[in-house]
């Protein structure tokens, strides 16, 4: 049944055209070495590392040092998961950032890492599906490795959330860090191993309940939008948790049922580090036991298009994740945005 699937996906992303199965090549990640501890947090708002850890499960976050961008951290973690593939930065044809914190408005983050990274070959761009950015920006990449438009693409999730959240807000600064992580997409080389299927869907009736109020078109930067710091992140906890637990089961049921196996087939479940409660609901729900779910939010915190890379980088280095194991993606972000990818480990 995998395999008719991956068939499906193939013609999906290509339009029908001869194909070849995507598969990830590399990854590695990238923190930047300042920490924000919940003790440190207690200093700035009225919080506390008990209030903290029983609401959402994080212990610590790390922080860039000002000055440094979104493109510095992707560039960190580019440079080594490309490595990691036994490539050379002139080697990829295409970058797909996926992030929410780009350095600028214009250029794109993707091109100011095309030239950091020297991959004088590549073309790219951003891809804005805020905490959704690594599932939306893999299989939008593996299309363009799957219809033969691309050999090797590199996938960014990045974001400097420290650079949009108000530290005098204890509802939303004691869940966000910095961080990156990047995967290379190349051809599979065989054994039905790589990218077997996705959901993506998007509900912009949520907007409202996580959102950078100002900043874009319809409010642009003024004293007025400043002084009612309507340029930091805000959020309607209770929304966004309801909608994010409903929506991670019902991905991926929908792809486990499309593919015609269970929680007991899988042999890791990746969702987006946004709550352990949503986390852990959303794996009991579907019957994904603890053994086989990554739980690293404790020590990185909400690093938006971050989360899904850093817990694969985790779970390989700790022997959790090995060539041949089916794993489960899923992630729910602003927008809203909803995304789930099913592959089978290639390395």
């Amino acid at each position: 049944m995998v395999t008719e699937s991956a068939a499906r996906l193939h013609g999906v992303l290509s339009g029908g055209r001869p194909t070849v199965q995507p598969c990830i090549s590399g990854l590695a990640t990238y923190l930047p070495p300042r920490t924000l501890t919940n003790a440190d947090l207690e200093k700035m708002v009225d919080t506390n590392d008990e209030w903290i850890l029983q609401r959402t499960g994080i212990r610590k976050r790390h922080i860039v040092d000002p000055g440094v961008a979104t493109s510095d951290l992707a560039a960190e973690a580019s440079r080594a998961a490309i490595a990691q593939a036994g490539l050379k930065p002139t080697d990829i044809d295409v970058i797909v950032v996926g992030t929410t914190t780009p350095d600028t408005m214009f250029p794109s983050t993707a091109c100011l890492l095309q030239h950091k990274i020297g991959a004088s070959g590549a073309w790219g761009f951003d891809l804005g599906a805020a905490c959704s950015g690594f599932t939306y920006a893999l299989t939008t990449a593996a299309g363009f490795v799957s219809a033969g438009m691309a050999r090797h693409a590199l996938v960014v999730g990045a974001d400097v959330m420290s650079s949009i959240i108000d530290y005098t807000d204890r509802t939303t600064c004691v869940l966000f860090g910095d961080g990156a992580g990047a995967v290379v997409v190349s051809p599979s080389p065989g054994d039905d191993l790589g990218l077997i299927d996705f959901t993506h869907e998007v509900d912009g009736s949520g907007g409202p309940a996580l959102c950078m109020p100002a900043g874009g078109s319809k409010l642009p930067a003024s004293h007025e939008t400043v002084d009612k710091r309507l340029h930091y992140v805000h959020q309607d906890g209770q929304s966004v948790f309801r909608f994010a637990v409903r929506k991670n089961e019902e991905v991926c049921r929908r792809l486990m049922d499309r593919n015609g196996i269970t929680a007991a087939d899988l042999d890791l479940f990746v969702s987006h580090q946004a709550n352990k409660r949503i986390i852990e609901s959303a794996a009991q729900r579907l019957g994904v036991p603890p053994a086989k779910m990554v739980l690293n939010i404790g020590e990185y915190g909400n690093t938006t298009a971050a989360t899904i890379p850093l817990a694969l980088n985790d779970a390989v280095r700790d022997g959790r994740l090995k060539k041949g194991d089916l794993v489960m993606l899923a992630s729910v972000g602003a927008g809203f945005t909803v995304g789930a990818v099913l592959l089978r480990w290639s390395y």
